[in-house]
């Protein structure tokens, strides 16, 4: 009996050791792997593809992939991927969520460490080998509230409870609260969380509900001595107002890993606000990430080979 192929085309250039891990994933079926990061190659390969790994995916290309039939998002996020022919259309849609939790709660947490032991100013001393104090407090008994209580915020809450902190969480569907949650909230609750809060970590999706979620009204409800981090998407955040509160003294400072428009432009206030910290979307990255990454990928092809249900599949229409 002759044995399927089955045709997978990676829309970046994805390392031949893991590649070799995917062939070595399944037996069932003979992998033809594709990869290319080209654009007008992608257009040609994609014709014959039945699962893309992407990267790069465009609506010119979606339309030219008449086979396909599920698509795997390289990232948790999949903003870039919800164009109309995809979301309408009958092709699965999954995610790489669950492999960010320990580097996104790590940097999340150094963001907070960095603002709360004044280490992001004395950086700045010691090109001049300035031997100079600052105002110093501590996380132990402070109040951190997680706008997410995904994978990446639950870790993160759980990292901030065995640091001492109080928990206050929001959950689009709270349900059963976690033990190392001390106050679990609707998208409601979101006034609550922000007043008595000392950290506020923006991790949620970005969607339709929360894009543009943070802005005047909401920066004022904070403490002037909290501290706002955002390792999630930077649309959640109103920029504007965000700089303003900031230069103003609404809230004490920032941590701020993603931006409304990427790179951050040289023109932008944050670059020269002293009380913020600034990173290159670079909370996700990790030496383990592709290992991980490809972990996941394997065990959906199984399934998807097995004709069994995959994990991580994206509500298209809700955008997570």
């Amino acid at each position: 009996m002759e044995q399927k192929t089955l045709r997978i085309l990676f829309s970046f250039d994805m390392e031949d050791k893991y590649i070799r891990g995917i062939r070595e994933s399944v037996s069932s079926v003979e992998l033809e792997i594709m990869k290319s990061q080209d654009k007008e190659k992608l257009m040609e390969l994609i014709k014959d593809a039945e699962i893309v790994f992407a990267g790069r995916l465009t609506p010119e290309m979606f339309r030219a992939g008449k086979k396909l039939q599920w698509v795997h998002s390289s990232s948790a996020g999949v903003a870039r991927l919800l164009f109309p022919e995809l979301v309408v259309s009958s092709v699965i849609l999954t995610n790489s969520r669950g492999i960010h939790p320990i580097q996104v709660s790590e940097h999340a947490l150094g963001l907070m460490l960095c603002l709360v032991r004044g280490l992001h100013k004395l950086i700045r001393f010691q090109p001049g080998r300035e031997w100079r104090h600052v105002k110093v407090d501590e996380l132990w008994g402070k109040t951190i509230g997680v706008i997410g209580l995904g994978t990446i915020g639950s870790e993160i809450a759980r990292k901030a409870k065995a640091l001492g902190m109080t928990v206050f969480a929001i959950k689009k569907r709270p349900g059963v609260k976690p033990e190392y949650v001390d106050r679990l909230l609707s998208p409601e609750g979101l006034p609550e969380l922000l007043s008595a809060s000392d950290f506020v970590v923006v991790i949620a999706p970005l969607t339709k509900e929360t894009e543009g979620m943070i802005g005047e009204r909401e920066l004022k409800l904070m403490k002037p001595t909290a501290y706002l981090i955002n390792v999630a998407r930077g649309k959640i955040v109103r920029e504007a107002d965000l700089i303003r509160a900031l230069k103003e003294g609404w809230i004490a400072g920032a941590g701020l890993d993603v931006f409304e428009e990427e790179p951050l432009p040289k023109s932008s206030p944050l670059w020269d606000l002293e009380n913020v910290i600034i990173t290159p979307h670079m909370a996700g990255s990790t030496p383990y990430y592709w290992e991980r990454a490809t972990a996941l990928f394997c065990e959906n092809l199984k399934r998807f080979v097995g004709g069994k249900p995959l994990i991580n599949i994206v509500d298209k229409r809700a955008g997570y």
